[in-house]
């Protein structure tokens, strides 16, 4: 494919982005630094960037956080209650098959 195929549009695109000079001609595009180690904070500036950051959290208020957890208790209950009950249920359909 050469420039010549290509339309105004796609031209003006490939400009913006770099691949082609001022005369419409193709250049390489510029090689990207490797990340230095500078970029990289140490273990005390990243930890106060967490408690920052962990300070803008909308934490829930204790009843919230009661009310939650009996949901949550609830639904542990009924789920192990109803795997219990069918493993029992199918547990005694396997002892009366394999029985006779």
């Amino acid at each position: 494919m050469s420039l010549d195929d290509l339309n105004r549009e796609q031209k003006r695109h490939l400009k913006k982005m770099g691949a082609l000079d001022e005369k419409g001609k193709v250049q390489k595009a510029p090689r990207q630094q490797p990340k230095k180690k500078q970029d990289r904070v140490g273990p005390v500036q990243y930890l106060r960037e967490v408690r920052d950051e962990m300070r803008k959290v909308a934490w829930p208020q204790r009843p919230a956080i009661v009310r939650y957890s009996i949901v949550v208790l609830i639904t542990v209950i009924v789920y192990t209650s109803v795997v219990g009950g069918l493993d029992y249920l199918f547990g005694s359909f396997a002892e009366w098959f394999y029985s006779t």
